[in-house]
């Protein structure tokens, strides 16, 4: 048996090549770009994300059929996708492109979605989706292209997402998969498109746009695709759940209370749930997956924060900015960095377009290695702030995503939560989610459970340190009521920005 999976992410794509044993054995990466062709603005261009797609599927595949290079490979017996969630990836009648991709980070409507929220349409949209608004979801996004560009609607057959966007490259057909179309047209209960919350935003115009849902669906590759990707013809296809929750299967996540923390560009808590939760506060999303629940929590803000402190501070990357912070002590000597630096404001494990980020506290006694403390600090401070909204007792944290990769931020997610933080041995955790869903899909195997408990085998754990957890259960508190005084400035800083 030779599997090979697609993960599609914002700024790298990804495929990965399985043996017969499940084990990966070639991985081909390529970047891609986001453009910002006006401020808030987050887009790509689809053709370039197939040609990626196309050209790392085309690499592992021509090494897998070399002599001896993957024990057992033959042909390929399916491929599995998964990819970036949200946006709007809009196709014409033919199947082409209506325009740029609208990203899931793109902040456009923020302005729309601020009133849904204070309106309360958000909330009690909620109690049918499970899914709080944000800026980067359909709905918001359609609703701003039909007052500032309707033309392209006009053009428009279907909204996709960068998973069935490639899927229906490969295979010809437009559908969403359930984790997909979950948020934000999804009734949640009966697993269908709701015409009452489409009603709520006014959106019946939209109806028209949303593609057939179908849990993880399977079609054959086209001749074409076939030819453009160097497999053979009707090669199975699986679409499995969008990237955070493939991720989260990938990890060994895959039972009620079991939870997953997601390292990248969003930081994404999450954990496995029987069923959605509508009555509780309304924030967060929940995606349906095959047999139950995920309850996540993807910020707008995650490894782009590292990144944009590196620069801030003249580092090379994310290892000296780890050494670095290791020089500071716990509490980075009085500093409290919110991390709320995206365009969009900030979406879990609170809703505020608005959001913007600060650094408390800075006086002269302070240096380099405090703020890239504070930096690191604030991230993690969020990832305990969303994993209690989740409101799970996990016993462990399942940590993937490129954040994984530092040892310094391991160990002080775990003093933060208080839990054991534990990586899987896999390289590339999404893909792997996709290959569980597509043996389960496949019929390869009973259940997605079934393939996880064959296939996913997790490191030591990174245990937290007592003396250290007691100190940051502190200084959680104190991270807490530094944001809701600064969100009284919000509005000001808003209207200070559209003035400038």
């Amino acid at each position: 048996m030779a599997i090979i999976c697609v993960d599609a992410g914002t700024t790298v794509i990804k495929a990965v090549g399985y043996d017969s044993s499940g084990a990966e054995s070639h991985v081909a990466r390529r970047e891609t770009t986001v453009a910002r062709p006006a401020p808030g603005h987050a887009e790509q261009d689809m053709d370039a994300v197939w040609a990626a797609v196309a050209e790392t599927v085309r690499e592992v595949a021509a090494r897998m059929r070399e002599p001896r290079a993957t024990p057992g490979a033959g042909e390929i017996d399916f491929v599995a996708v998964t990819a970036q969630g949200d946006g709007c990836w809009l196709v014409d009648a033919g199947g082409r492109p209506a325009g740029p991709a609208i990203l899931w980070n793109d902040a456009r409507a923020a302005a729309t979605v601020d009133a849904w929220t204070r309106s309360g349409l958000a909330a009690e949209a909620f109690r049918l989706n499970g899914s709080s608004a944000a800026s980067g979801l359909p709905h918001a996004v359609l609703t701003w292209l039909r007052a500032n560009d309707p033309g392209r609607l006009d053009r428009s057959h279907a909204n996709l997402t960068c998973g069935g966007w490639i899927f229906s490259r490969m295979t010809g057909e437009l559908v969403a998969d359930e984790s997909d179309a979950s948020a934000p047209f999804m009734d949640l209960r009966a697993r269908a498109y709701s015409d009452e919350l489409l009603g709520m935003f006014g959106m019946e115009w939209a109806g028209r746009l949303l593609p057939e849902i179908r849990s993880c669906p399977v079609a054959e590759l086209t001749a074409d695709a076939a030819a453009t990707l160097g497999l053979p013809a009707g090669t199975p296809v699986v679409m499995a759940p969008y990237d955070i929750a493939s991720t989260a299967l990938g990890a060994g996540a895959v039972a009620p209370g079991q939870a997953c923390g997601i390292l990248g560009t969003t930081l994404c808590t999450e954990v496995i749930v029987g069923a959605p939760d509508l009555d509780g506060d309304p924030i967060g999303i929940t995606i349906a997956l095959p047999g139950g629940y995920l309850r996540a929590f993807p910020t707008f803000a995650g490894t782009e924060v590292v990144q944009w402190t590196c620069r801030l501070l003249g580092l090379d990357g994310p290892a000296e900015l780890g050494e670095l912070a290791r020089r500071s002590p716990p509490g980075a000597g009085g500093l409290t960095f919110l991390p709320y630096l995206s365009p969009a404001g900030e979406r879990a494990p609170f809703s505020d377009p608005l959001a913007r980020g600060a650094l408390h506290g800075m006086s002269f006694e302070h240096g380099r290695e405090h703020v890239a403390r504070a930096a690191l600090e604030g991230l993690t401070m969020v990832i305990r702030d969303c994993l209690a909204a989740t409101g799970a007792a996990p016993t462990e944290l399942r940590a993937s995503g490129g954040g994984s990769a530092s040892a310094t931020w391991l160990a002080m997610i775990a003093d933060v939560t208080g839990l054991p933080v534990r990586r899987p041995a896999d390289a590339e955790v999404g893909a792997r989610g996709a290959y569980l869903v597509g043996l389960a899909a496949t019929g390869a195997a009973p259940s997605v459970a079934d393939a996880a408990a064959q296939h996913v085998r997790l490191r030591d754990a990174v245990e937290p340190d007592p003396g250290r957890q007691a100190r940051y259960a502190r200084l959680f508190d104190d991270f807490l009521s530094l944001r809701g005084s600064s969100a009284g400035t919000w509005p000001l800083l808003a209207d200070m920005r559209g003035r400038t």
